[in-house]
């Protein structure tokens, strides 16, 4: 009420001035409508075409009618020297027709604007709106004010004092949906709206990962999906626990979400005999300014002890400068207590949609380029890394420019106490050749620092052919890839995909049958079945994938496609044939997922006797290989690797994605020959945990 009788008293101010200032000197704003009428009659059709706009746009929120109410809105607003109408501030009984009365007003075109001796100016006015609605010519609208400097100081004063108190904070309504903001990579989740994303004759693009919301929203709709699982809770800790964000901010123009979330495990591994945890917490937010800006930051703080195949391969690609692992998909972790891991990290992204044909992205996180599991192009094994990427969309095309700074952090590389950096590039384009069919090239280099060249602007060029740029850069400054990718929709329900890199191209070697060391090259084959055999919300996954020997290293040292010693395609690495088979389900709130894994795998050696490298370890120089000829997939010490993981749980809140679940996995790993560093065991780890789903875990390898 208060603010109201301020209102009253400015606005009869106002009017009084307005009424002393009807001279020649001032122009009303002009609609489209208005163009070729007399400026006398200027006035007259400004209020009658705003009338119109609004009476014929307002929709008088359901809880209004429901309850008989009888009142007005009023509306307080300029037109800007740029012709942009902005609500100031808004009076109402129920916040719904706040909501309402200024949806209205974000609809109205952009006109000519008002002018005061010859120059552009803005231009306040207060406007009732009767409810229940009444026909435009029963009702006035009041010019309050035709510039600022007509208010007297004091009155200006007084009303710019009421600024703070008049900042509302309006009820949220999930705007991250059609945001463009990522959605978080996670392979459950994603299994959601996957059948959504696949149906045939769609023209939209499903490889190139993480999705934003916006494009996802368009035929999976979020908002119904989430409601089919609120709870009826009317408490401030119900709704918080079950339903809502934590906290959320809404204004004009902005919005921002911020919650804690956990990543808390206890478990065993009963083979080795270690009691195994991870304790994260984390603290995330999300949010947007205007319509095109979106970011997304989140912060762990994170301990933990694993199981002990985990802690050995932590430990196996620890970092130079004393630090004892790199946690898998994490990062480079320091000692806690006496056999433990900490490890911090952040991630995050600023998210631009300067139009509907262009997305453009500068973060710290992970990306994905497939429609499997498993990706041979561009995968989210590794640790986070700084990121630009440029995503096109048009016609029947998707065009996704990545550039990146990545780490080799091996002592045999680090340079005066730094690791060294490595840049890369690669493009990705996915084109629906018809309704069913989507093909997909890919190209990609990785250069290093060398003669302090940094970032090579080479390769800023969006449209380019990397393989030419590294010649002219010189051969061994560079490693580029090549890759191709397919994928046809048989059914809405049944899809096929595929994958194929090469990561040297040598048309004699590949196809000679010779076994050459330059034969470097993988691809990768499977299905997917939505609601399988007739059961909703089942999805069933089969995939094969296959990489020689030497794919994705390089006889230059740190031109190999790894950073913080994590391979930036498949998670095994190369030399190694896998097939997989996954199974999820989700029933309400109740999820569970089946993996399984059986792989033949070509590990080093890595003694004195035999210290050549068989192309398994992407680290490795090619230098060192023991044969030009005769290399065979699997070569080194030959290893049967067996993986099977379920889990089960419970999602606690579909908002920021809360889960409370159990998972079994059993790891049975069989070399052909036992070394220090590697040799036959196996792993049966229970673990349950409570999780805030934010990224992928991996866990098979």
């Amino acid at each position: 009420m208060k603010k109201l009788a301020l209102l009253q008293v400015l606005l009869m101010s106002f009017i009084g001035i307005a009424q002393k200032n009807t001279s020649g000197f001032e122009k009303y704003p002009v609609f489209p409508e208005c163009s070729e009428v007399a400026v006398s009659q200027l006035e007259t059709c400004f209020n009658t075409t705003l009338q119109q706009f609004v009476y014929s746009n307002f929709k008088v929120p359901q809880v209004v009618v429901s309850e008989d109410y009888t009142g007005e809105v009023i509306v307080f607003f300029e037109v800007n020297s740029e012709g942009v109408f902005k609500v100031l501030y808004v009076e109402a009984f129920y916040n719904e027709l706040k909501e309402e009365a200024r949806r209205v007003f974000e609809l109205l075109p952009t006109i000519v604007p008002a002018t005061y001796n010859g120059n552009p100016s803005y231009v306040q006015f207060t406007m009732p709106i009767k409810i229940p609605l009444v026909m435009p010519s029963e009702r006035n609208i009041g010019n309050t004010s035709v510039k600022s400097k007509q208010r007297s100081e004091a009155e200006a004063i007084t009303f710019l004092k009421e600024e703070y108190d008049a900042i509302e904070n309006k009820p949220y309504t999930n705007e991250k949906f059609s945001s463009s903001i990522n959605i978080p990579l996670s392979h459950h989740q994603y299994s959601l709206f996957d059948p959504a994303l696949n149906r045939v004759g769609q023209n939209n693009h499903t490889a190139q990962k993480p999705y934003v919301y916006s494009e996802v929203n368009a035929y999976y709709n979020f908002e119904s999906e989430q409601q089919k699982l609120v709870k009826n809770k009317s408490s401030w800790l119900g709704r918080k626990w079950w339903n809502e964000h934590m906290v959320t901010i809404k204004g004009d123009g902005y919005w921002l979400t911020l919650d804690p979330g956990v990543d808390l495990q206890v478990g065993r591994d009963l083979d080795a005999d270690i009691d195994t945890y991870n304790n994260t917490r984390l603290v995330y937010t999300q949010g947007g300014i205007g319509k095109q800006i979106n970011f997304f930051a989140v912060v762990y703080e994170s301990q933990g002890r694993f199981a002990d195949y985990f802690n050995r391969y932590a430990e196996s690609i620890k970092p130079d400068g004393g630090n004892p692992a790199i946690i898998p998909g994490r990062g480079i972790a320091k000692r806690f207590r006496s056999d433990s891991y900490d490890y911090p990290i952040a991630t995050g992204h600023v998210s631009y949609t300067p139009s509907k044909h262009f997305n453009i992205q500068l973060g710290h996180g992970k990306n994905f380029i497939g429609d499997g599991y498993r990706s041979l192009l561009f995968s989210d094994n590794a640790s986070p890394y700084p990121f630009f990427k440029l995503n096109t969309t048009f016609w029947k095309l998707k065009y996704t420019n990545t550039w990146m700074s990545l780490r080799d952090v091996r002592s045999e590389v680090t340079q005066d106490g730094s690791f060294r950096t490595k840049y890369m590039a690669n493009h990705y384009l996915s084109y629906n050749v018809t309704k069913r069919l989507n093909i997909g090239l890919f190209e990609s280099v990785i250069w290093e620092n060398d003669n302090d060249r940094g970032f090579d602007f080479n390769y800023l060029n969006p449209v380019i052919f990397y393989r030419a740029i590294e010649f002219s850069t010189g051969s061994r400054g560079g490693n580029a890839l090549i890759g191709l990718s397919a994928k046809y929709k048989f059914t809405d329900r049944v899809n096929a995909y595929s994958q194929l890199i090469i990561d040297e191209f040598s048309s004699g070697d590949i196809f000679g049958g010779e076994g050459s060391y330059k034969n470097k090259v993988g691809y990768q084959i499977g299905a997917k079945y939505y609601n399988a055999f007739g059961v909703d919300n089942l999805y069933l996954q089969a995939e094969y994938n296959r990489v020689r020997p030497y794919t994705y290293s390089h006889n230059s040292i740190v031109l190999n496609y790894g950073h913080n010693n994590q391979s930036m395609a498949h998670t095994l690495g190369a030399n190694f044939s896998e097939f997989i088979g996954i199974a999820r389900y989700q029933y309400g709130r109740i999820f569970g997922d089946l993996k399984v894994i059986v792989a033949k795998r070509g590990l080093e050696v890595n003694t004195t006797e035999d210290p050549f490298f068989y192309g398994g370890d992407i680290y490795g120089t090619e230098d060192n290989r023991p044969s030009d000829l005769g290399n065979e997939l699997g070569q080194g010490n030959t290893t049967d690797f067996f993986h099977t993981e379920v889990q089960a749980g419970y999602l606690i809140n579909p908002s920021t994605n809360l889960k409370v679940y159990g998972s079994l996995i059993f790891r049975d790993f069989k070399p052909e020959f036992n070394t220090e560093s590697v040799f036959e065991n196996q792993t049966t780890w229970i673990n349950f945990g409570i999780r805030t789903d934010l990224f992928n875990w991996y866990y098979d390898f």
